[in-house]
């Protein structure tokens, strides 16, 4: 593809735009480790809202909805749209309480909220785990768009595309630390969905689609292989498979179950570190709370409208190969569809394209840097190597880290195939733990081997998995899946009833500090006679939590498929969508508004 001067001129302009303004931040990313990972804890809501989006809004996240798309229609969407009943929990059941908390990052909690050596162990661990081989995981699949991206758009080889992002993330990560990275990314986020939303104008205008009602008169008919490409629920009819796949697991156990970076259950990961970096416990509810609509609501349709765009223009792989015939074809799959449509874009939105998917995956990648290297600095390296160093010290071991982590994740970019893989592995290697989660923030009885038993026994059972595959004895994905999640809630519930107790003066302390609510703590306020104002019930419990929770995803849902059946032409249903949306955001009102109110301290 070839870029005119006006559209070099334009990626220049969205990068100076978004990066520039970091390069402020240095001296005060270099002040401290508080500063450097967190921010100094004064993030407003706004701010950090649309840093979690931007992060999530990543250079292969409108590879993975496009083939979504094109393997299982609109309603394979389910998959992630499911999450919605995790993130919107967040906001109503944990967002205060991570804020309230006082760590730097969600890592530091279990030694905060465990007692004796098992809590030291599963810090630890978590922190090689998660900052250095899943993240890079996650990293490299970023970079695999990436590259099929510049594959695409300039015949690009991986190395060439990873040496490109790799100095430019590189250097910003190391130099500005988290305020940059929440800089970089209120810019970027705006000009991405201006990019995206151009992207789906211009496939729509194309001879072969025909706008949005030559798209729906194409593709309403069932496809040879029985998906109806157009349907927002699967066919429980004719394609029960598919339904249980992208739907009945994604609803009925995916969501509680798996976690997933962006979509943990009871928040962590790179969302937990906007709740710890917000200056107050209203700006990390807010925070998530904007997150979780923006994210579900205001972006996925524009990528939905190319996927399915690119099932006119391209049917088949093969298409794209002919049309792209120096295409690497290591790096050819549905994927690679969203890509292959941005060559009909105009002289000048090729630019702002250009210059949006370069800012996206140094969103990401500055971001899961930043975030990687606080766990192995901040819970590994300081904890339990070098405890009595100079702040200057830990943030100059964080910069160093950071190069390595990047050289890591471009190493395992040349083993991935393909973004939907990657999501694929992801929800594999974090099932069975999320019940575990979402409890222990609310039951006593939780300890630190209930923790390590859960690592163990999930990780036990997916080579168990594994061997029986080699062996030829091949269970289902869902099959596999349920029977993880069963094994492992097992092993941790016997765990916690039968392993040793966290330390009474830990619990008490940690009650104290963060002060969940609900029954599964009265045992510890009982005997140890902590007392809370009666005040604390109006704003803060278990039936007003979950209301919120019923009407946030309520909202959410609602509003994303108005505009989908908006889009559709089907204006009946979209009204009496948009009066359910209208309805569920008043009562969403209600409840914010309640619990918005500061509670009191317990004594």
């Amino acid at each position: 593809m070839h870029l005119h001067a006006i559209d070099w001129i334009i990626v220049a302009a969205t990068l100076l735009l978004c990066f520039i303004p970091a390069l402020f931040f240095g001296k005060r990313a270099g002040k401290s480790t508080s500063e450097f990972f967190a921010s100094g804890r004064s993030v407003p809501w706004w701010l950090a809202g649309i840093s979690m989006v931007a992060t999530t809004f990543s250079s292969d996240t409108p590879n993975l909805v496009t083939d979504i798309v094109r393997r299982n229609g609109v309603a394979g969407n389910w998959v992630w749209w499911a999450f919605v009943l995790t993130g919107v929990a967040t906001v109503f059941f944990y967002a205060r309480l991570w804020r309230r908390s006082g760590v730097m990052t969600d890592l530091e909690f279990y030694e905060v909220r465990y007692s004796g050596k098992a809590a030291g162990v599963v810090r630890a661990f978590r922190s090689v785990y998660l900052g250095l081989f899943f993240n890079c995981m996650i990293m490299a699949a970023v970079n695999l768009a990436a590259c099929k991206i510049a594959g695409i758009l300039f015949g690009l080889p991986r190395w060439q595309t990873l040496l490109g992002v790799g100095i430019l993330n590189v250097v910003f990560a190391t130099h500005s630390g988290l305020w940059g990275v929440l800089v970089i990314d209120m810019f970027q986020f705006f000009i991405k969905m201006t990019a995206v939303i151009a992207a789906a104008y211009f496939a729509l205008k194309l001879p072969q689609v025909g706008g949005l009602h030559g798209l729906v008169e194409k593709l309403s008919a069932p496809a040879a292989n029985g998906i109806h490409y157009l349907n927002i629920l699967p066919d429980f009819s004719n394609r029960m498979d598919i339904a249980i796949a992208v739907f009945i697991m994604p609803i009925a156990v995916q969501w509680w179950a798996v976690w997933y970076p962006g979509a943990e259950p009871g928040g962590g990961s790179y969302i937990a570190q906007r709740m710890l970096a917000s200056k107050s416990e209203k700006d990390a509810l807010g925070a998530v709370l904007f997150f979780n609509i923006a994210h579900y609501v205001l972006r996925p349709w524009p990528w939905i409208l190319v996927g399915l765009c690119s099932l006119i223009v391209y049917p088949q792989l093969s298409d794209i190969q002919n049309a792209f015939p120096n295409l690497d074809p290591s790096l050819l799959g549905h994927d690679i569809a969203y890509p292959a449509m941005l060559k009909f874009l105009p002289v000048g939105f090729i630019g702002l394209m250009v210059g949006g998917l370069i800012a996206a995956n140094s969103s990401t990648i500055l971001t899961h840097l930043n975030w990687g290297a606080s766990y192995l600095v901040h819970d590994f390296y300081r904890r339990f190597l070098k405890k009595d160093k100079s702040e200057k010290h830990y943030v100059r071991a964080g910069r160093i880290v950071t190069v390595i982590l990047f050289l890591c994740a471009s190493s395992l970019t040349f083993v991935l195939e393909s973004a939907k893989d990657t999501f694929d592995i992801i929800l594999q290697i974090g099932a069975g733990t999320g019940l575990l989660y979402l409890m222990r923030w609310f039951w006593w009885r939780i300890n630190a081997w209930c923790e390590v038993v859960a690592m163990i026994s999930s990780f036990a059972v997916s080579i168990a998995f594994l061997i029986l595959r080699k062996n030829g004895i091949a269970f289902g994905t869902h099959n596999a899946l349920l029977i993880t999640i069963a094994f492992t809630s097992v092993c941790w519930i016997l765990t916690a009833f039968l392993g040793p107790k966290t330390d009474r003066s830990v619990l008490v302390e940690f009650y104290k500090k963060v002060r969940p609510f609900g029954p599964g703590w009265n045992r510890i306020k009982k005997e140890e006679g902590i007392v809370e104002p009666a005040t604390r019930a109006a704003g803060e419990n278990i039936p007003m939590a979950l209301l919120g929770w019923v009407s946030g995803c309520t909202v959410i849902w609602s509003a994303l498929f108005t505009v989908g059946n908006f889009l559709y032409g089907r204006m009946h249903l979209a009204l009496a969508l948009f009066g359910v949306f209208a309805a569920s955001g008043l009562v969403l009102l209600y409840v914010v508004n309640k619990i918005w109110k500061k509670d009191p301290e317990v004594v």
